[in-house]
């Protein structure tokens, strides 16, 4: 099939104003978790979500990113410091967050500001992490060139070897990022393309509500 006939149509459900929460960030914890429950292939990790975020140039780059908490209404992500997202994020703060469930026919789309979590945080939850993910968090310089496969694997070895017996510490340049949101958009794939779309924006401490055209 050629890409231009390539089509779904969405008809598992409807969203309506009246069957919304009136805070956006329960409404996203419900759809979550019905977003996991059931039948959920293997595949899908429902908590992988794409970060968008731009420097002080303009260049907007994104990737995928999995959530790993919902704090005090903040989204938490943890990452290397020093990688071209966290460069960004340090040039600029201001960062989107998009969900896509296909198997129930939902995204979420969150806007908002991202700062730093507190480094007790940051060290709970990188000793929570499988061990080789922690020495994995010591051996990659995210995000610059490195000469080939090889050479990773090689500083693998001598990470794994000074750590053998030893706690792993989490690097100072590794943690979390808590993303406090001032809009969020819940849309619903419906028939014809006329899909429903339900947003949110922050207004100082009031959320409002209102739909936007699919």
């Amino acid at each position: 099939m050629s890409i231009d006939k390539m089509r779904k149509s969405y008809n598992l459900s409807g969203l309506l104003e009246h069957e919304v929460h009136s805070d956006p960030v329960q409404q996203f914890q419900k759809w979550f978790g019905e977003a996991k429950a059931g039948d959920v292939p293997e595949w899908l990790e429902v908590n992988a979500m794409t970060l968008s975020t731009a420097g002080n140039d303009g260049r907007v780059t994104n990737r995928i990113v999995l959530l790993k908490g919902i704090e005090s209404d903040h989204f938490i992500f943890f990452t290397n410091y020093q990688s071209a997202k966290g460069k960004q994020i340090a040039d600029n703060a201001s960062v989107a967050i998009c969900f896509f469930w296909p198997h129930v026919e939902r995204q979420v789309r969150i806007c908002g500001q991202a700062q730093k979590s507190s480094r007790e945080a940051s060290i709970e939850y990188f000793h929570s992490r499988p061990r080789g993910s922690q020495l994995g968090a010591h051996v990659s310089e995210q995000s610059n060139v490195i000469s080939d496969r090889n050479a990773l694997e090689q500083t693998l070895k001598g990470i794994t070897a000074e750590y053998a017996d030893k706690e792993i510490p989490c690097p100072e340049h590794w943690g979390g990022y808590s993303v406090t949101p001032d809009e969020i958009e819940f849309w619903q794939g419906r028939d014809n393309r006329l899909h429903d779309r339900i947003v949110y924006r922050r207004h100082m401490d009031r959320w409002t509500i209102g739909r936007l055209a699919p």
